[in-house]
């Protein structure tokens, strides 16, 4: 390339492919099976006899963990125990104590208008079913059902009360007792689960517990303008050795089995905006799997295995997270939940970012105006590296002239016109890439930038000015964001150097404006806003420093 405007050319060409592949790609990441180890019991393990003294024995399970009609009641093969109602004053739940059927986040309306239903992220409903489980399975197959204890089925936080719980009670003709107790705190999406299992039978007994988490994948229409097929739909998981993982849907079984055993870690099933999540308790193993049965998707966290003599007992805590994909909440709740807000290669800018984002909106009270302070921000930032670009356009600009003649005197001999004109910067120790080597360099930031955007849930249905920009993360309702955006692209065009382009990558340029006006007006606003706030100011900075950088007006040098 010979010419500024070329690089920047390619430079475009650039951004808009690393979106596409943003979006087009289905984020595979290839499971690796890794040995069973052993995990030890935590809680107070113990016993009822004192002629009985030893430890329970956990492990993780060896076999693949797998859908059974057992563990996945969503087959509808599984009974049921009496469904009750568990709410705080951000979660309300149905559940049967194994099975959370449904569950609403009561502060995340569906759409803007105020009547508005809350999502429902765990639905009963066959078509959008999501469902998670937490079951006890002996080793000789089926899982425990549970009851309530006592006859109350509706359990509500009161006023000034911190939590609220529900009891269950599971036992089999064996003698095998189980006690669970489900907890929701104020203003937490947290449920929290800790099971008491006794054995007060005559034999011994063996299972363990499968806490898992399937749906039926929502029908979501695929476009390059649409986060919600940008945003991870699919498994996430995390362990400490292997950290953050994560697979689509459409890989479940593409990318081979995922028989992991994982001591403190963490599986997800996640969608744009929320998470459905189990922690197991920290120090206890289980094992990671993924199942794919017919429409329903399916990730498992099994174990660990238990082996109970007669008098003894065990005990094991876990976190079931239903809620929004707030990093700031999920980063308290387990080690690494907070990945699951998915920035991609973009993390280490994302992250800072948000957070910038984030105090900007403590400032102004508006996401919007967040969203042009912080812009404001990150071009003062990179000031230095704009005034390298700017002061290297001025020069092409200088040099313009001399490239029109040199134009003239090689006509059509592109090969000795291209010669001359690299002659000529070297002679003139010009650099033609100087200008877009900076934007390459801005340019893993802006795309940063674009992933909290799309990413950060503090914008779902955040207005900026209201009667025109009521959703942020909606396209602008009259198309004014991307008709500015083609006005100061084609402005900015104007001062940029053009002598040398090849004819039909000009036009190409002289569309741009247009091209990008239409793909703008089907991008959320909030995008679009941060798009046209850095395009202004670009070209407000790159008037000003080429009027810095010019050379006084005077007759044009001739070519030597």
């Amino acid at each position: 390339m010979n010419q500024i405007r070329n690089l920047l050319f390619v430079a475009w060409i650039a951004v808009a492919f690393l979106l596409w592949q943003a979006w087009s790609s289905e984020h595979a990441v290839p499971a690796s099976a890794t040995a069973a180890t052993t995990a030890q019991p935590s809680g107070n393990p113990g016993t009822t006899a004192s002629a009985n003294p030893a430890i329970p024995t956990a492990t993780v399970p060896t076999a693949p963990a797998t859908a059974t009609p057992a563990a996945a009641s969503g087959t509808g093969t599984t009974p049921r125990g009496p469904v009750i109602r568990l709410r705080s004053d951000v979660l309300a739940l149905e559940l049967d104590g194994r099975d959370v059927v449904r569950a609403d986040l009561l502060r995340f309306p569906q759409t803007r208008d105020p009547k508005s239903a809350p999502v429902v992220l765990l639905d009963p409903v066959p078509a959008t079913f999501f469902e998670a489980s937490a079951a006890w399975v002996s080793a000789g197959g089926g899982a425990l059902v549970f009851q309530p204890k006592g006859d109350a089925r509706s359990f509500a936080l009161a006023p000034g009360q911190q939590r609220v719980s529900a009891s269950f009670v599971a036992g089999s003709p064996s003698g095998l007792r189980i006690e669970r107790t489900v907890t929701l705190e104020r203003g937490s999406y947290a449920l929290r689960i800790r099971d008491e299992v006794v054995n007060a039978g005559s034999a011994s007994w063996t299972g363990d517990i499968q806490r898992t988490l399937v749906r039926v994948p929502p029908v979501t229409k695929r476009s390059f303008f649409n986060p919600e097929t940008i945003s991870l739909n699919g498994a996430a998981w995390y362990s400490p050795e292997d950290k953050y993982k994560k697979r689509r849907y459409p890989d479940f079984v593409e990318d081979g089995p995922l028989n992991q055993a994982v001591t403190g870690g963490w599986i997800g099933l996640s969608q744009h905006y929320f998470l459905a999540a189990w922690v197991p308790q920290p120090d206890q193993g289980a094992l990671f799997s993924l199942a794919e049965r017919g429409a329903q998707y399916q990730v498992d966290a099994t174990g660990p295995r238990v082996t109970l003599a007669p008098g003894q007992r065990f005990e094991s805590a876990s976190t079931l997270w239903l809620g929004p994909k707030d990093a700031h909440l999920l980063d308290a709740v387990a080690p690494g939940l907070g990945l699951s807000l998915d920035y991609g290669i973009f993390t280490v800018f994302a992250k800072p970012i948000h957070w910038l984002l984030t105090q900007l909106h403590k400032l102004t009270g508006n996401w919007g105006w967040a969203i042009v302070l912080l812009v404001f921000l990150i071009k003062l930032l990179l000031y230095p590296l704009s005034a390298k670009q700017y002061q290297s356009m001025a020069k092409m600009r200088k040099f313009q002239p001399r490239i029109a003649q040199l134009k003239e005197r090689y006509g059509d001999d592109k090969q000795k016109f291209q010669l001359a004109m690299m002659d000529l910067y070297k002679r003139e120790k010009v650099n033609p890439a100087g200008g877009c080597l900076p934007l390459l360099i801005q340019m893993p930031i802006f795309l940063a930038l674009y992933y909290v955007l799309i990413e950060a849930i503090e914008l779902r249905h955040a207005p900026w000015i209201m009667g025109w920009i009521s959703d942020l993360t909606a396209p602008d309702p009259y198309f004014i964001l991307p008709i500015l955006n083609g006005v100061v692209m084609f402005l900015t065009q104007k001062m940029t150097p053009t002598a040398g382009m090849d004819p039909m990558q000009a036009k190409m340029m002289q569309a741009m404006p247009i091209v990008m006006a239409v793909m703008f007006a089907l991008f959320p606003a909030g995008l679009v806003l941060y798009w046209v706030t850095n395009g202004a100011l670009g070209m407000v900075q790159q008037w000003m420093n080429l009027k810095r950088f010019e050379d006084p007006p005077g007759q044009a040098p001739t070519v030597r």
